[in-house]
């Protein structure tokens, strides 16, 4: 009689890059998604662990690189480590090992790789980008034609005379701990680098808040000062180009806190927008939408369409597209059944969430996007033209009356039906309503009438020094009504370019801090983010 044997597990080394977690490549992260139990160094940034958690449910485990000493082979550590990963292989998991830049850029990691080559538990190594190469190209000091790099966790193994050559060529990297700058610097003097030669010292490399430094290398020790745990030294005259190439921290809204009143839901897709400008997003729900309290209404409402009762559906939102959708959903009903109907938006974001469904809306406003745009480009009823004269306006309980009073004085029929709620949120957190109140956010942005009145309900108001952002002039009025200084406000109303419009206001401040002599830019009282007044 056979017995049944266990499934064999397999064990991935896998490089986690330098630290911004669009870094990982994709074999990494379907390595990362994949695995059943993951070891990583305590060293790598909380974003990156936390967009591997919310992308995966797999057990995640602290590994213990923070002491560097317990990886020596004296004290066995890298051998704990590998008896973790071996133990969840051999049960029949897949093992993953996350380490910080390339899993073989550190000895510490290169013994955990030969421990487990002294069984039959296959593995793979899968590799990442060195942090030194990366936080270079982050920092804007393009390396030697021939790189070199190092990611070294052991001071002895640097190679100080092909440091010295790539330094001399253009530039070269490594990666240490802050503390070891010291020695980082003795060993490129004894190597007969210039104690002028540039060099630059980049800390939370490729991380929202990448700071870089720059000095010579006879200074770099007190050029480095306050700097903690990992950071890239950068040497050579290819230091000098980083003024220029330097992107990462020249983004318009780099360093910028800015808080986005925004429902859980909607919250990310601006958070992700404003990322890519450099700012930090801060997520502070003010509304959640909830189904109307009585259905009655939207069930009519569906079934109406589908009857043909309607020539038009006026659309003021992606939250009314999803709860029409919904209904559909709860009836087996398709995009098929709005054959006839045609469709109006009151804006982009809102057609998009329609054309997310397969349909194409008839009516975007091309001028200003709002009610009254929408009323300036809509049809009046024609009874020959238009022989179904009934238009449905599903919205919020607690939109405007302008919309629909507009249709019925161009002669159409509207049922105005509530598709949704909004309620307020609960309070945030309280050091988020201190950070509100005493200017700990550089700016804010309001998509909607709602968000500013909640907000305030929740929060309280914005301080006076925080840039004030409004996606259209109903939210414009609306935050003038409650006391605030609104800076901001897009010709078109959405998202993208709600944000970019914050983005341009932030380069013109910057343009306008710099040109004001020192001693006066100082006392200015120029509104704006304090990060920019320092760096002006």
């Amino acid at each position: 009689m056979s017995r049944s044997r266990k499934p064999a597990g397999r064990i991935a080394f896998v490089g986690a890059g330098p630290g911004d977690p669009g870094l990982l490549t994709r074999r990494a992260h379907e390595a990362l998604t994949g695995a059943d139990h993951v070891v990583y160094d305590r060293s790598l940034p909380e974003a990156l662990l936390t967009a591997l958690r919310e992308e995966s449910a797999v057990e995640v485990a602290a590994g213990r690189r923070d002491e560097a000493a317990q990886f020596s082979p004296a004290e066995g550590g890298a051998g704990d480590v590998a008896k973790v990963l071996l133990s969840a292989a051999r049960s029949g998991l897949t093992a993953a090992r996350l380490v910080a830049g390339d899993p073989f850029g550190q000895e510490s990691t290169v013994r955990e790789v030969q421990a487990v080559t002294r069984t039959a538990v296959p593995f793979e190594v899968i590799p990442g980008i060195s942090q030194a190469a990366g936080v270079a190209a982050y920092a804007g000091v393009p390396l030697a034609s021939v790189r070199v790099t190092a990611d070294v966790d052991d001071l002895s193994t640097l190679d100080y005379p092909a440091l010295a050559a790539a330094a001399a060529r253009s530039a070269a990297a490594v990666a240490v701990d802050a503390a070891d700058l010291g020695m980082v610097r003795d060993g490129l003097l004894a190597a007969g680098v210039d104690p002028t030669c540039p060099v630059a010292v980049t800390g939370d490399g490729t991380g929202e808040t990448q700071y870089t430094t720059a000095s010579t290398v006879d200074s770099v020790v007190n050029a480095a000062l306050g700097f903690t745990g990992r950071v890239v030294l950068t040497v050579g005259e290819g230091v000098t180009q980083r003024d220029k190439l330097g992107w990462w921290e020249s983004r318009p809204l780099y360093g910028w806190k800015v808080l986005v009143p925004r429902t859980k839901e909607q919250a990310g897709a601006m958070s992700a927008i404003l990322r890519g400008y450099g700012a930090i997003p801060c997520e502070v729900p003010t509304i959640a939408v909830e189904p109307p309290r009585t259905p009655a209404q939207m069930e009519r409402a569906i079934k109406g369409l589908v009857d043909g009762r309607y020539a038009w559906v006026v659309f003021t939102s992606v939250n009314a597209v999803r709860a029409v959708w919904e209904k559909f959903a709860e009836h087996g009903l398709d995009a098929r059944h709005f054959g006839g109907v045609k469709i109006a938006c009151i804006g982009e974001a809102t057609a998009d969430a329609v054309r997310a469904f397969g349909i194409q809306p008839e009516l975007v406003p091309a001028g200003e996007q709002s009610s009254e745009g929408l009323l300036a480009e809509f049809s009046p009823h024609d009874e020959i033209l238009d022989p179904v004269g009934r238009v449905l306006l599903p919205r919020a309980d607690i939109a405007t009356e302008t919309l629909a009073a507009g249709l019925t004085e161009r002669g159409w029929e509207v049922d105005d039906v509530t598709a949704y709620r909004t309620v307020r949120a609960a309070p945030p957190p309280a050091d988020i309503r201190d950070a509100i109140k005493s200017g700990g956010f550089d700016a804010v942005l309001f998509t909607s009438s709602s968000t500013v009145r909640n907000l305030v309900g929740i929060a309280g108001k914005p301080h006076a020094r925080t840039v004030v952002s409004v996606i259209g002039p109903k939210t414009s009025e609306t935050a003038v009504e409650f006391g605030l200084r609104v800076d901001v406000q897009p010709a078109n109303a959405s998202v993208p370019d709600l944000v970019e419009a914050l983005a341009a206001y932030a380069v013109e401040l910057r343009e306008k801090l710099a040109a004001m002599p020192a001693k006066q830019r100082r006392g200015s009282k120029v509104q704006g983010p304090t990060a920019l007044r320092f760096r002006a």
